[in-house]
C-alpha cells in the first residue's frame, strides 16, 4: 500500500531546537525522525510515499536528492577513497513522491491536494511525520481489513508526564492519578483509509474532525487499540527523551533492527484493508 505522511507543519513548540530545519528533519541519531517514520513502513514492505510538504520543503527534498547511503550503512572504502562498496541500502527500492500542499494547510487539506496520486488504490496508510511506535503493522492492516470501515486508526496510551485530577464542585480533590495510568487514549497518528475517505471530506475541513464525526455518524470509523510503545517528537525535551533512548540501543521503534519476529507478514500480505469506529474517548494530534 502507499503512504501518506503529513510532513508540511512549523513545528513550533521544537523552534528551541533550530529555527530553520522543519520538524520532520530534526534528527535522531544519524538520521531525521522522519526517516525513522519512513524506515518503520518500509520494514513491513511498505516502500511507495508520498510526502505531504509545506514549511521548508526545499529542506527535505535536498536530503533526499542528494541522499548518503554511507551515514547509516556498512562500506569500504579502497584506492585513496575512489572505490567505495556499499554492503546494505536504506531506500534503493523506495518510491517517493514529493508534493508541495501548502505551507499553512491542515491535515485534511493536504491529504485533499495528494488524492490525485492515490487514484486507483482501495486503501492506503497515513501518519504524522513525528510519532514512533514498536505496533506490528500487519496486526493493524488485518484489523481494519476484517471490519471493512472506511477508516481505522491506532488509538495509544499518551506519553505524558501530566496528572489527571478529579475534583467536586466544591474543590475538594477525589482523585489524582498518572496520564498514562488512565482511561484516556489518543490518536496516534497512524491511520488506514479507504478511497472513500474523500466522499466524506470537504474543503478546508480538518481530517479528523469534520469528516471523522460523518464517519462516527455512520458507524464507519474504527480506533485500533495498541498498548505498546508510542511517542511523538513534538518539543525538545521529546527530542531528548528519543535520543537517549536510540543513543542506549533500547528504542523500540527500530523495528527494523529487531530479530525478525515483526517482519514475517510481508506487503503482500496485507494488501488488502479497510477501516472502523473508536470505542471510548481519543484525542486527536493534529500538527502537519
Amino acid at each position: 500500500m502507499k503512504v501518506v505522511i503529513f510532513c508540511g507543519g512549523l513545528g513550533m513548540r521544537l523552534r528551541e531546537y533550530a529555527d530553520n530545519v522543519p520538524k520532520p528533519m530534526v534528527p535522531i541519531g544519524y538520521r531525521p525522525v522522519l526517516w525513522h517514520v519512513m524506515k518503520y513502513y518500509a520494514h513491513f514492505g511498505h516502500k511507495d510515499f508520498i510526502l505531504c510538504l509545506g514549511y521548508r520543503a526545499d529542506a527535505i527534498k535536498q536530503y533526499f536528492l542528494h541522499y548518503d547511503e554511507c551515514v547509516s550503512n556498512d562500506f569500504s572504502l579502497s584506492k585513496g577513497g575512489k572505490d567505495l562498496q556499499l554492503f546494505n541500502s536504506d531506500i534503493h527500492d523506495w518510491k517517493i513522491t514529493f508534493a508541495e500542499t501548502g505551507m499553512h494547510s491542515n491535515i485534511g487539506q493536504r491529504l485533499k491536494a495528494v488524492e490525485k496520486y492515490l487514484v486507483g488504490e482501495k486503501a492506503f496508510l497515513a501518519n504524522y511525520a513525528d510519532g514512533l511506535t514498536d505496533l506490528e503493522l500487519p496486526k493493524l492492516v488485518d484489523f481494519a481489513q476484517a471490519h471493512d470501515k472506511i477508516a481505522t486508526f491506532v488509538s495509544a496510551k499518551p506519553n505524558l508526564t501530566y496528572h489527571m485530577v478529579s475534583a467536586g464542585p466544591d474543590g475538594v480533590v477525589n482523585d489524582i492519578q498518572s496520564i498514562r495510568d488512565a482511561q484516556l487514549r489518543i490518536n496516534s497518528g497512524y491511520f488506514v483509509l479507504k478511497q472513500d475517505i474523500f466522499k466524506y471530506m470537504r474543503e478546508g475541513e480538518e481530517l479528523v474532525l469534520e469528516p471523522f464525526r460523518r464517519l462516527i455518524q455512520e458507524k464507519q470509523l474504527m480506533a485500533y487499540e495498541h498498548n505498546g510503545f508510542y511517542a511523538s517528537m513534538d518539543t525538545f525535551k521529546d527530542k531528548q527523551q528519543l535520543d537517549d533512548l536510540y543513543a542506549r540501543g533500547d528504542a523500540p521503534w527500530v523495528v527494523w533492527k529487531s530479530n525478525g519476529a515483526q517482519a514475517a507478514t510481508s506487503a503482500a500480505e496485507a494488501a488488502k484493508c479497510s477501516a472502523g469506529e473508536p470505542a471510548g474517548y481519543a484525542a486527536s494530534r493534529r500538527d502537519g
